[in-house]
């Protein structure tokens, strides 16, 4: 097996468990082969020459601000070196939210998630867009937040909700719609995966989210590619 390497920078806010979560997502990478690096800081994204050898960077940081010589090597990772990105929940796609090319290169921003935590809701595979993520894997239930979020319409959605649950709607029980909840896309020669799924860890140890983790990370993966 060719060398793998994955860096995990984990961090932010402490109720999405980024310590816990990033030691899940090391242990399943470096059961696929790969050798994982974690860093607690943002500075770990600062050495645009490393990131550019890497083939996985997964981002596990939740709100928070990034600077522009932090933000810049990842960006560039992505979309000049083909470097994969795959995360989920708020520690992708709730971060850094003054960050707009973050959102344009993460597919998505978190926007309300009603009823916080404890909502039970079920995850609905598009059996209509077959992909290697979600072969096999079919719809199943559960208990988190349901994330609202503004999307790009260019993303390939494998998976959504139905949203709002009935019972933690709030104001957007009129519009009523299907929210992506996994999806794939391209940043310049890069891959990217998102899922929607990870309030904390014990969500991410089920056996469906933990596999579309799993699968997602070698999809995105630079060289490895699951097809």
């Amino acid at each position: 097996m060719a060398d793998r390497k994955a860096l995990i920078v984990f961090g932010g806010w402490d109720g999405h468990e980024p310590d816990r979560v990033a030691d899940l997502f090391a242990t399943i990478l470096r059961n696929e082969g790969f050798d994982v690096e974690l860093s607690d800081t943002l500075a770990a994204f600062e050495d645009g020459a490393k990131l550019a050898g890497l083939n996985l960077i997964v981002p596990i940081w939740t709100m928070g601000g990034i600077e522009p010589q932090q933000e810049r090597p990842v960006l560039d990772a992505v979309a000049i070196h083909g470097v994969g990105l795959a995360g989920c929940h708020g520690g992708m796609c709730d971060a850094f939210r003054a960050a707009t090319e973050w959102q344009f290169m993460t597919g998505g921003q978190w926007v309300a998630h009603p009823g916080n935590d404890g909502v039970r809701y079920r995850v609905n595979i598009c059996q209509d867009n077959p992909h290697a993520i979600t072969a096999g894997i079919g719809d199943f239930d559960v208990v988190s937040e349901q994330y609202y979020l503004h999307t790009d319409p260019g993303n390939n959605v494998l998976a959504t909700c139905d949203f709002p649950t009935a019972g933690a709607d709030g104001p957007h029980t009129a519009n009523a719609c299907k929210m992506p909840q996994v999806w794939t896309k391209m940043y310049g020669a890069g891959r990217v995966y998102y899922n929607a799924l990870g309030h904390n860890r014990v969500v991410l140890e089920a056996a469906e989210p933990r596999e579309l983790m799993r699968r997602g990370f070698l999809w995105a993966a630079k060289g490895i590619g699951l097809d």
